[in-house]
């Protein structure tokens, strides 16, 4: 079964020769169990029939924004139809769309959904050997690459100039070997439901004070995006944070304390094949809470504390096949602390931090970790940006279940 089985494709479709190429590319992702749906340009109308695409799609071809009065008058939703997509594919995709998508013209129905959507875009480029190699494509190129984009490499070969070189779409064939691979590549955890906790956690004092840490939560939340990407269903549950996330495998809840993060987490927690607590927190929580805000009137003030719910060492005394994670920030004897709380917590791995390493910390954009599973296996890394420390979990986890 292909990788694409299931999925739900927009096939976008611009005004190059190569449109007609596009027919064969349909039957292909139909044949390997995609849903096709096809968004045309006014342009491509030239190359290739709408009526040859919603025959072998078998869903009526978009091109306009309104349907024509005969059709009902219909309004096609761009937003809706970015939404369904799991993922966008624009073949053939001409100079002219490359420019209008690095600068957000958006002046079609295509355009629009492109705009619109949260969904992985791949672009196969096909225009003449002298366009595809001008300064101003390949910066167009670079920039689409730079916002998240996949570009389908060009192919060489006769063009329609009668020129030889590189400008050719790829062939059907060769695009969806691209598509299979990417995916192939990007589903090591699928079928696999992931929590991860994120940021700080605020203990309210009064209403407008709290106790809390400098936890940005982008540890957590790169994780989570890494996690998502490799196909896994993620739940993020996250402490206050200027963050925010936008993938379809992610669900984001957002809590304030310790005790609103621990009951999310249990509430999952016999659902889920994988926690990772990257959270930040708080040990102690204040035991009252003032209804109005505290005046300075004395010159000594005194908080009383109680403990909060330890989360990783509740969940992780009760886990049955779950693989955890946990997270260990120190100062001082670093290893055997960590240690220590693989033990006491029942955790498979523990991530590492010293905040004796430089760079390392909270508020920076990068980490310096080191790894020690059950077993006291010990594995430091070297300073990484947090975006490739949160690989390397996520790939300890793809490890677990190799």
């Amino acid at each position: 079964m292909s990788v694409l089985s299931g999925k739900k494709i927009i096939l976008g479709i611009t005004g190059g020769i190569a449109a007609y190429k596009t027919a064969s590319l349909v039957r292909l992702l139909i044949k390997a169990g995609a849903e096709v749906q096809v968004i045309m340009t006014p342009a491509s109308h030239h190359f290739i029939t709408p009526y040859t695409l919603s025959t072998l799609s078998k869903k009526p071809v978009y091109t306009q924004f309104f349907n024509s009065s005969d059709q009902g008058g219909t309004w096609n939703n761009h937003v809706d139809l970015a939404m369904w997509a799991d993922f966008i594919l624009i073949a053939p995709a001409t100079a002219n769309t490359l420019a209008k998508m690095t600068t957000g013209l958006c002046d079609n129905l295509l355009q629009a959904v492109y705009l619109s959507a949260d969904c992985p875009v791949f672009i196969a480029p096909a225009m003449d050997l002298d366009m595809y190699k001008h300064p101003s494509t390949l910066h167009n190129l670079r920039q689409l690459e730079s916002f998240g984009n996949h570009i389908i490499p060009a192919e060489s070969g006769e063009l329609a100039s009668g020129l030889e070189g590189y400008g050719r779409m790829a062939e059907p064939e060769n695009i969806l070997s691209f598509l299979e691979s990417k995916f192939s590549k990007t589903q090591l955890l699928i079928k696999k439901k992931i929590l991860i906790t994120a940021g700080p956690t605020y203990e309210a004092i009064d209403p407008v004070r709290f106790i809390g840490n400098h936890s940005s939560g982008k540890m957590g939340f790169d994780i989570a995006l890494a996690a998502a990407e490799n196909g896994a269903e993620v739940i993020l549950v996250s402490g206050p944070s200027s963050l925010s996330i936008s993938h379809p495998n992610v669900r984001l809840i957002r809590v304030q304390t310790a005790v609103e993060m621990f009951d999310a987490c249990d509430s999952v927690f016999d659902s889920v094949d994988v926690l990772v607590g990257a959270a930040a927190v708080a040990d102690y929580r204040p035991k009252h809470v003032a209804d109005e805000k505290i005046k300075k009137d004395a010159d000594s003030f005194v908080i009383e504390l109680e403990k909060n719910p330890d989360i990783l060492a509740t969940l992780g005394n009760k886990k049955k096949e779950q693989f955890i994670v946990g997270f260990a920030l120190e100062t001082t004897n670093e290893i055997e602390h960590a240690k220590q709380k693989i033990v006491k917590k029942n955790l498979d791995l523990i991530v590492l931090n010293s905040l004796k390493d430089e760079g390392a910390g909270f508020g920076k954009p990068t980490n310096k970790v080191t790894f020690i599973t059950k077993n006291f296996d010990i594995e430091s890394m070297p300073l990484k940006t947090k975006e490739a420390v949160a690989s390397d979990i996520v790939n300890k986890i793809i490890e677990h279940y190799a």
